[in-house]
Formats: C-alpha cells, sequence, structure tokens
C-alpha cells in the first residue's frame, strides 16, 4: 500500500511542477471541463468528500482557474466554471500531460490510448 501512496505522491509532484495544481485540483478542473456544474456535481464526479471538495474548490477559484455563480432560479444555489486560465490548464494536462509512475499506468492505460 505504501507503494501505492508513493506513486500518488509522485505523480502529484509532477502535476504541480508542470502545471501549478495538485491532483485533487485537476481532478475538479477536468470534472468542470467546459460545463457549468454545482458542488454536488463535482462531489459525484470526482469523489470527494463534500467539505473536502468545498476547500478544493476554493483553493482553484483563488488560483483564478474557475468563477461561481448563482442559480438564476435558486439564488441559495451555486453553479461554477472555468475561467479562460482554467480551460487553459486542463488544455495544457492534455497537451503535455504529466508523466504517470509505472504504478499508476494501469489506471491510466484506457486514457492513453
Amino acid at each position: 500500500m505504501s507503494g501505492l501512496f508513493k506513486a500518488l505522491s509522485v505523480l502529484e509532484s509532477r502535476l504541480i511542477e508542470v502545471h501549478g495544481i495538485s491532483l485533487n485540483e485537476a481532478m475538479v478542473l477536468c470534472c468542470i471541463g467546459k460545463e457549468t456544474v454545482t458542488a454536488s456535481a463535482i462531489v459525484e464526479g470526482t469523489g470527494l468528500k463534500a467539505s473536502h471538495a468545498s476547500k478544493v474548490i476554493r483553493s482553484v477559484e483563488d488560483k483564478g482557474l474557475l468563477v461561481r455563480s448563482m442559480g438564476e432560479k435558486d439564488k441559495r444555489q451555486m453553479y461554477f466554471s472555468l475561467t479562460d486560465e482554467g480551460w487553459k490548464c486542463v488544455q495544457g494536462i492534455k497537451d503535455k500531460g504529466v508523466e504517470i509512475p509505472e504504478m499508476l499506468l494501469p489506471l491510466f492505460k484506457n486514457e492513453m490510448e
């Protein structure tokens, strides 16, 4: 199990080094993509706990990579979408990629084909 944690740590370090975002931040950005989504959709799409997703959303928002807006019908509902910079970051991950540790390669096999 420690090998898995080390591989995930290496992956996150590479994401930060190349793209300036953590693994959880990358998951949130990729989950949103070109859509406008709710926090619950982000939680569902990433598997993060709601409280942790809220912190990650705030972090990505503070970096200027996403914006939040109020719902038109229900002002209590928040929606999230990527800024131009956020979309450039997602595209950078797709275009440049990130070196995947060997232990994690089987998990990315379908994404890389």
